[in-house]
């Protein structure tokens, strides 16, 4: 769990569902234990729970903890209120409250981005590292997300080179699809930040006359073999696109044997170039 200590959740491949993949519509009318379940029923290894998609989450937050514990599920607590303000000061009480609700979830990971991070934040270090210093974890990633601010590549290397300088090595949630979202190249994201990557949201993506849409990856029109052929296959990855059949749970199980297949693939080419170069 990532503590000031440098430790982390230990290293391992699974296969997990961010539940907005369901569509937020029939999330918030059904709930996220509902589709929990469904994720649980079809094989997935775990699930990221969004917090802007819980309807009341002082009764949810617990419900899904025990169905997580009784399953043995991984969880993952995404927040969508950036780190940092826009005028550069630590978002203190966003974050408390998201490692709370991580906490209660009983998640190992807490998702963030880095929102308004820029020069005035260089003050802000010291009491990021006392918010995260608790030897129960959470780890936090800080995602790639849709803004130039917080999703362009010049803006992660900047506050990952900064969070490295202050003994901070925090990880990585790499959004396989966001980059297109700003403009990004993903190749060279993941060339420059795969070593940070900690957590991978898988996202094909597809372009509209005037916008980007999430697609699942058989539809994507990017080359989303050779992005994850760059990224670490023995960290969770988590479907990231829409989850739609009349047959739920089968598309479901579908699309998980297509992100293990990929994994083990990759797992196994690096593992055969390794004992080659021996």
């Amino acid at each position: 769990m990532m503590r000031t200590d440098l430790t982390r959740p230990g290293r391992g491949f699974a296969a997990l569902i961010s539940l907005g993949a369901f569509g937020a519509s029939e999330v918030l009318r059904l709930g996220q234990l509902h589709f929990t379940r469904v994720a649980a029923a079809a094989g997935a290894e775990g699930v990221e729970v969004r917090e802007e998609l819980l309807r009341d989450a002082s009764t949810e937050l617990p419900q899904l903890a025990t169905e997580l514990a009784a399953r043995g599920l991984h969880a993952v607590y995404s927040c969508p209120t950036g780190l940092w303000r826009e005028d550069g000061r630590l978002d203190d009480a966003a974050l408390r409250s998201a490692l709370a609700a991580t906490r209660l979830l009983g998640a190992a990971r807490l998702k963030m981005s880095i929102g308004g991070f820029g020069p005035a934040s260089a003050d802000s270090w010291a009491p990021l590292k006392s918010l995260l210093q608790s030897p129960s974890g959470p780890e936090l990633l800080i995602e790639n997300d849709q803004t130039p601010e917080a999703g362009s590549l010049p803006a992660l290397q900047r506050f990952f080179s900064a969070a490295q300088a202050q003994g901070l090595p925090l990880a990585m949630t790499f959004d396989m699809g966001n980059w297109h979202w700003v403009g990004e190249c993903p190749q060279a994201a993941a060339l420059a930040l795969g070593g940070q990557v900690g957590y991978v949201h898988c996202k094909g993506v597809l372009r509209e006359p005037t916008r980007w849409v999430a697609v699942p990856l058989a539809q994507s029109q990017a080359p989303w073999r050779t992005l994850l052929g760059q990224l670490p296959a023995d960290v969770p990855w988590a479907i990231e696109y829409p989850l739609q059949g009349a047959d739920l749970i089968a598309t479901v199980r579908a699309e998980l044997a297509l992100l293990r297949r990929e994994a083990l693939r990759l797992r196994e080419a690096r593992a055969e170039r390794a004992h080659a170069l021996a």
